[in-house]
């Protein structure tokens, strides 16, 4: 049901900036997890408390009115004070804070996720934690569109942004994997998807010291990549952690540093800055330890090699 006259809401305003930076409804409501209809009657409840149309929804995309774009720059100064506002609620042992949106990169699925999520229940009993998988860069991009609270993701470079603090976690090399006693230069190079961070990082690297290894095959799964080496068909470049996600295909391959110039990268935890103040430094405080046990440790005793460049940062 909508609002009734009179009533704003920060729900209903947190509906109107989504809608207004997507373009659609649908699309607003894919960004905060309900229906279209939901997301028309807030639109409809908060116009009719402001007497105004804020959203033009006759054209693809819909347009923001003069009088929109007037309230925007009001809303999102609202929605910024409310963050703030939990965030300091929150500032003693975290145990105010009653709603965390967290976006992780894939990379860390079946053992450090779990592990900080089951950490941080224990001592936010009444938060709900709503959790988002997938690449680094549209993780990065939900942070940006506020769709997500706290993001852990590689990073792309240096953090120029003043809109975003950044935490490093860690720091991990690229090496070459290859069928056991094969040599590189007999086999093609399967390459991780450009599509994603990491394959562009790689495809970066390669042109920058003019490599151009044959290849057939791109793409987007570790365990594909890896069963395909283990299998013979080629080698590939992968990072500690990618091969600590595809473990059952760690013993029928070989790991080596890179036959050219080294390649790293770096893992972070990133919020948008002065909103949730110490919130984001205390998370990753409590990943640093898991990073450590879960996925350093266990890489530097079967390959020690790695030392100093697989590290907790």
């Amino acid at each position: 049901m909508a609002e009734a006259e009179g009533r704003v809401t920060l729900w209903g305003i947190e509906v109107f900036v989504a809608a207004a930076e997507e373009g659609s409804i649908s699309a607003a409501a894919r960004r905060l997890g309900v229906s279209p209809s939901a997301v028309s009657q807030q639109l409809s409840g908060l116009e009719a408390a402001l007497g105004a149309v804020l959203l033009d929804r006759s054209g693809r995309p819909m347009q923001v009115t003069p009088a929109g774009a007037m309230f925007r720059r009001h809303a999102q100064t609202i929605l910024n004070a409310a963050s703030e506002a939990r965030a300091e609620l929150a500032m003693a042992d975290l145990s105010g804070l009653t709603t965390l949106r967290l976006g992780v990169i894939e990379d860390f699925d079946s053992d450090v996720t779990p592990r900080l999520l089951s950490s941080l229940a224990r001592d936010l009993k009444g938060c709900r934690f709503l959790l988002e998988t997938g690449a680094s860069h549209r993780l990065m991009d939900q942070l940006e569109a506020r769709a997500l609270d706290i993001v852990i993701a590689a990073d792309s470079g240096p953090a120029t942004e003043d809109w975003r603090e950044v935490h490093p976690l860690m720091s991990e090399p690229f090496l070459s994997v290859t069928p056991p006693g094969a040599r590189i230069e007999d086999l093609p190079l399967i390459l991780y998807t450009a599509r994603h961070l990491m394959g562009r990082q790689i495809a970066a690297h390669l042109a920058r010291h003019g490599l151009k290894p044959a290849h057939r095959f791109e793409l987007d799964s570790y365990a594909a990549i890896l069963a395909m080496v283990a299998g013979g068909e080629g080698w590939t470049i992968l990072t500690p952690l990618a091969l600590h996600q595809a473990r059952a295909f760690r013993d029928k391959v070989e790991v080596r540093p890179l036959p050219f110039p080294a390649l790293e990268r770096t893992l972070s935890l990133s919020a948008r800055a002065g909103i949730l103040h110490g919130i984001p430094a205390q998370i990753a405080a409590r990943l640093k330890p898991l990073i450590a046990e879960v996925v350093i440790a266990p890489a530097l005793a079967a390959a020690p090699w790695l030392t100093p460049a697989l590290r907790v940062l």
